[in-house]
């Protein structure tokens, strides 16, 4: 099944099939929907999410068997899982329904001021890796590699920067992803959110209030949890954030790192599908800047930084 089959229509026969007492409830598509997911908003106070391709359906047992955990401990809301789905009406995988949680994914326009919104993050995730990791779920192929060494994406790095080198710095571009490799983690698993970006957290009047998608979460190097001080934040707002959580110079390395290889892969992809809108690759996963751009404000930290 395809991520364009997944559409009200089959949501409400999951329903009607399954959980009856909620089929009447209206199915509307969320206003910014993922990749590794589709999302449909169920009534007022609940969601439906579905998992777009093989790959992605361990995501919903990791799911509900640990956000409520969590969720016990965290200073804003996650997702709340309330049914788990079975296959059918041609969907051949589970699926979740959630609470709803109100808010709007972040923009700057919508924080009321980006350097408390960059602190709140940095606590969650301490907060976060202060979790006992005791059993969760390892850093592999069921959290796409986050939380894994940067060395998974080497090879594809080096592809891209040689694919796409008319067009950027490549010898510094290299620079910058080989002191990213050498930057090596020495601490110990601790829990991960795996795609913290702009479009997976929640703001309600001005503020954090909620932070959503746990699916690429686990246990491992938290530093892809970094890669938003260069996607989102910028200036005061960056160093407040990373001040937040805190960080040594080499988990800035490898967040550095995580950033720069999703922003090329990214505009190598775009390039590929659609030269002349290359320019705003990355956007729809809420960077406040596309990501050709990325790689550009990446590689100027690592000038600043030495």
């Amino acid at each position: 099944m395809e991520k364009a089959d997944i559409g009200p229509s089959l949501v409400a026969c999951l329903l009607e099939t399954q959980f009856p007492e909620w089929a009447d409830l209206p199915i509307t598509p969320v206003e910014l929907d993922g990749w590794d997911n589709t999302n449909f908003r169920l009534g007022d106070n609940m969601s439906v999410r579905l998992p777009s391709g093989e790959s992605y359906s361990t995501q919903v047992d990791k799911e509900h068997r640990w956000l409520p955990v969590l969720a016990r401990n965290l200073p804003v809301a996650i997702p709340q899982p309330l049914a788990l789905g079975a296959p059918g009406c041609g969907y051949p995988w589970p699926w979740s329904v959630y609470r709803w949680l109100p808010g709007e994914y972040a923009t700057v326009d919508r924080i009321a001021n980006i350097t408390q919104f960059a602190r709140a993050l940095g606590e969650f995730l301490v907060v976060l890796q202060a979790i006992d990791p005791a059993d969760g779920p390892p850093a592999g192929a069921d959290t796409h590699n986050r939380g894994a060494p940067l060395a998974v994406w080497d090879s594809w790095t080096r592809k891209t920067i040689s694919d796409i080198a008319d067009g950027i710095d490549a010898e510094l571009v290299t620079r910058v992803w080989e002191a990213a490799l050498a930057a090596n983690w020495e601490g110990q698993p601790t829990w991960f959110h795996g795609d913290v970006t702009a479009s997976n957290l929640l703001v309600l009047d001005g503020r954090l209030s909620a932070v959503i998608d746990f699916g690429c979460s686990g246990i491992g190097d938290p530093a892809c949890d970094l890669a938003i001080a260069w996607t989102f934040f910028t200036g005061e707002s960056r160093r407040v954030f990373l001040e937040s959580v805190p960080v040594d110079r080499a988990a800035w390395d490898r967040g550095r790192g995580w950033a720069l290889w999703k922003a090329l892969v990214s505009h190598a992809e775009a390039l590929r599908l659609n030269p002349q809108d290359a320019g705003s690759a990355g956007m729809r996963f809420g960077w406040r800047r596309p990501a050709r751009e990325v790689v550009d404000e990446v590689v100027s930290d690592y000038r600043m930084q030495g």
